[in-house]
């Protein structure tokens, strides 16, 4: 037995209490949601309207539900008051699943957005580095500049060597 506080009244009525779990609740009903919204249930409500009306239209003795079918219309007011909550519930559950997934589809949206910019700053700073780095195009210019350079310079230094052709042999 728990200890009471003097201070707290004591409650002398004893509740009942039906805990279900509203994830249970929830999928049963949407269960049903979706069985009341297919043809096969169309069909088999219709199947059952006929039957009934033909064994209570007073060919059979059963007639238990005479013309005006009082107890069908009770039968369809009963399925009725059951399955509009249960299809509310149904509905309640997928917007709430629609929301979150909606939620999850803007977080991923932003991060792709981020990503996106992260990346166009990385491949600016990628241009701005190969801007100054020497390509493979600046160095074959480069390399054919020089060896043409070079190859100037030793027709030069040929011609200025060839017998004859020095300046200070001309002259004596």
């Amino acid at each position: 037995m728990s200890p009471r506080h003097l201070d707290t009244p004591a409650d002398t009525r004893r509740r009942f209490r039906l805990n279900l779990d509203s994830d249970v609740v929830g999928v049963y009903s949407e269960r049903v949601a979706r069985f009341l919204g297919t043809g096969r249930y169309l069909a088999i409500q219709t199947i059952v309207v006929i039957i009934w009306i033909f064994l209570n239209i007073g060919v059979f003795a059963f007639e238990w539900d005479p013309y005006p079918f009082i107890l069908l219309n009770l039968a369809f007011s009963t399925q009725a008051a059951y399955a509009a909550p249960l299809i509310l519930l149904a509905q309640n559950r997928q917007e709430n699943r629609d929301r979150i997934s909606l939620d999850e589809d803007r977080r991923r949206a932003a991060q792709t957005k981020d990503d996106t910019e992260f990346l166009a700053r990385e491949l600016a700073a990628v241009r701005l580095a190969v801007g100054d780095t020497v390509t493979r195009d600046y160095l074959r210019r480069e390399l054919e500049d020089a060896v043409e350079d070079i190859a100037e310079r030793v027709a030069a230094k040929l011609r200025d060597e060839a017998p004859g052709t020095r300046s200070d042999e001309s002259g004596t």
